[in-house]
């Protein structure tokens, strides 16, 4: 391998790129063809073909293409640069190397398949008659062009017009994009036969720039190991390497690990190893990765689970070791072998070796069960989580955490709601995060019980910080118009010095009794939030005098005026904002009412504080409600109200 220098290159293997599945993808690219003649061009064929092969053109007809050329070109009139460029090279006569390449660049650039084949056509042609004329920047620009387009089989036609004609253009110009645009077409064997080609160039020629980089190596390493599976191929890549002088890195071990490993080769994956530790390379992960890739889809569960051990007690259980696409490898391998209790096994085995300072979301348990999540297997997930409980394994709380955030994500509240007692019932505790995501997925699934249930399980973990599942609960109950459950709510945690309870959490209830017409509960709600000692507030009046207007129970406001006027009278105004609303409330609650003292009383209270007074609204509430109401009648029942009356006629003018 690299340890061995080698003299000699593989004998030589012809470069082509028009492989049986290459050819017809070209042919369909290039139609219809781009030199096709114009339909009333075609009946003039026979007889002007022999005369364009002799036809020669002066040279102030030259120029004059070429001018048009220009021009067409700094006007972007493809259609007539394209014309000109034509009438050019059919008497083999070519527009000068800038303006040839200016041609060429404009058709790549404009990101279409008619252009895309012109620029393709003029590259060959020239490359073909006068490559000088061609510089490298135009080649690249072209191929970028390509790779946008996704077009491969043109590009790798290109690179072998290029060999053939030995137009040899720098390696790092064109290799990374021959490499994208293999990727994209699925597959890297034609760049593998490219990759050989080049480096014969290179060493024949010896050319030093038009030696492969190390990326360049490891493409053609992963299509040998990952694609073909060839042990003969890959070390010819690798001797290639070594007679360039290109260093491997951790991916080109990778690939030949993951080869060795589908092969069972296990005395060269231990030679690979110390060749590794002779390189200086001391980070295994992927190496790690790729042995456990090749020996799942070899099926050799067994060796899987020898390699994850491994790699655990080499990096102490403190690394984060194997990547996503490797959990899901496993997953996958095992649950194919219909393995699953051996992979709760070593689920239960990893865990011993795992440091407890290791993050949660990067333990080998945490890993398999999301990757069984991200695999739409989440219930097997759940089966696994119960196999490990049956072989009496220490669940750790990273096995725990993906199902409880897949059943977040899938709403199925009630399941992640048992899981989570399950988890307190075994030692482990979780975060305040995972408790504010589920009672945030269980309200919005208006799963109410279970959001109570996991904020009664956070209250009793001792976590600090509730305030936010709090606010999402009661925000919750609020906004799905379920006042009863916030009373209730509100009435347990009441008394937790951990939730900040305030006046404006007993409105929201009082507010949502009145809005739905449950006036007692309403009344109830009040009495037991002054009980508590919490100062009732304006906004907590007039939700109650708009719940008591509404049911027309204007005796009730009567007592609400009777009790903020003791307040205002005494001096304990504490947190009432005798402001507008709240004496227009008043106002047009007790004048609907018929209690026209206590509307004076209103009136020379917000006279008092100077709080301004449309009289116009009362106005309308009298005449809708008392119209027929005499003074006279008044009179014989009662003087105060007889005077309160005219009173309030004289303020309101109504007495003109």
């Amino acid at each position: 391998m690299w340890r061995k220098a080698v003299c000699s290159i593989p004998p030589y293997r012809p470069f082509s790129s028009s492989s049986a599945t290459d050819v017809p993808t070209l042919y369909s690219f290039l139609q219809p063809s781009i030199f096709a003649l114009k339909p009333n061009e075609q009946s003039k064929q026979p007889q002007d073909s022999t005369n364009s092969q002799t036809k020669t053109l002066t040279e102030e007809q030259k120029t004059t293409l070429q001018t048009t050329l220009e021009k067409s070109l700094l006007t972007h009139n493809t259609d007539e640069a394209w014309k000109s460029f034509k009438a050019l090279t059919i008497c083999c006569t070519f527009p000068n190397k800038p303006l040839t390449n200016s041609l060429i660049t404009h058709l790549s650039s404009l990101q279409d398949t008619q252009n895309l084949k012109r620029a393709f056509a003029s590259v060959i042609f020239v490359i073909e008659k006068d490559p000088k004329l061609l510089s490298f920047e135009t080649v690249t620009t072209l191929l970028s062009s390509m790779n946008f387009a996704n077009t491969a089989a043109p590009a790798f036609a290109l690179i072998k017009c290029m060999f053939k004609n030995r137009y040899f253009v720098p390696f790092g110009l064109w290799g990374n994009m021959l490499v994208d645009v293999s990727r994209k077409s699925g597959s890297l064997v034609a760049f593998l036969r490219v990759f050989e080609e080049c480096c014969r160039i290179a060493i024949d020629e010896k050319l030093n720039y038009m030696k492969p980089d190390l990326a360049a190596c490891n493409a053609a390493l992963e299509c040998c190991c990952c694609e073909l599976e060839s042990v003969s191929d890959a070390e010819k890549v690798v001797a290639t390497m070594s007679v360039l002088g290109v260093r491997p890195d951790e991916s080109s071990f990778g690939f030949l690990s993951y080869l060795f490993a589908l092969k069972g080769l296990e005395k060269k994956i231990d030679e690979l190893e110390k060749l590794m530790v002779e390189f200086g390379f001391s980070n295994k992960r992927v190496f790690f990765n790729s042995l456990i890739g090749g020996y799942v889809k070899s099926g050799k569960i067994d060796s899987v689970s020898t390699t994850v051990l491994r790699s655990l007690r080499e990096g102490n259980g403190k690394e984060w070791i194997f990547s996503d696409e490797t959990h899901c490898e496993v997953v996958k391998g095992y649950l194919q072998n219909g393995a699953m209790k051996s992979l709760a096994s070593l689920i239960i085995e990893a865990q011993k070796l795992e440091s407890p300072m290791l993050e949660v979301d990067k333990s080998f348990g945490y890993g398999i069960i999301s990757a069984c999540i991200n695999l739409g297997l989440a219930d097997k997930a759940h089966s696994i989580l119960d196999e490990m409980n049956a072989q009496s394994g220490s669940v750790g709380l990273g096995v725990y955490v993906p199902i409880l955030k897949a059943y977040s994500k899938e709403h199925r509240t009630a399941e992640a709601t048992q899981l989570v007692m399950d988890i307190g019932n075994s030692g482990l505790q979780l975060d305040t995060g995972m408790y504010d995501m589920l009672i945030e997925a269980s309200m919005t699934s208006q799963d109410f019980q279970s959001a109570f249930t996991l904020f009664r399980d956070m209250r009793d973990a001792r976590i600090v910080d509730l305030k936010g599942s709090y606010l999402t609960i009661m925000t919750g109950l609020m906004e799905n118009q379920r006042p009863e459950l916030m009373a209730a709510f509100l009435d347990e945690v009441v008394e937790d010095p951990r939730i900040e309870v305030k006046t404006h959490d007993w409105n929201s209830i009082i507010h949502a009794f009145c809005k739905a017409g449950r006036l007692e509960d309403a009344r109830r709600t009040f009495r037991r939030m002054t009980f508590l000692q919490f100062e009732p507030n304006d906004q907590t009046y007039l939700s109650l005098i708009n719940g008591y207007v509404t049911a027309e129970k204007y005796f009730s406001v009567l007592m609400l005026w009777n009790e903020i006027k003791r307040k205002i009278s005494g001096g304990k105004e504490k947190g009432i904002n005798f402001d507008h609303n709240l004496v227009d409330a008043f106002l047009y609650a007790l004048v609907k009412g018929g209690f026209f003292d206590a509307v004076m009383q209103v009136v020379e209270k917000s006279q008092e504080m100077k709080i301004f007074v449309d009289k116009w609204r009362y106005k309308q509430a009298f005449m809708e409600k008392h119209k027929k109401l005499k003074v006279s009648k008044l009179r014989r029942r009662s003087f105060r109200k007889m005077e309160a009356l005219i009173a309030f006629k004289n303020w309101a003018g109504l007495n003109a």
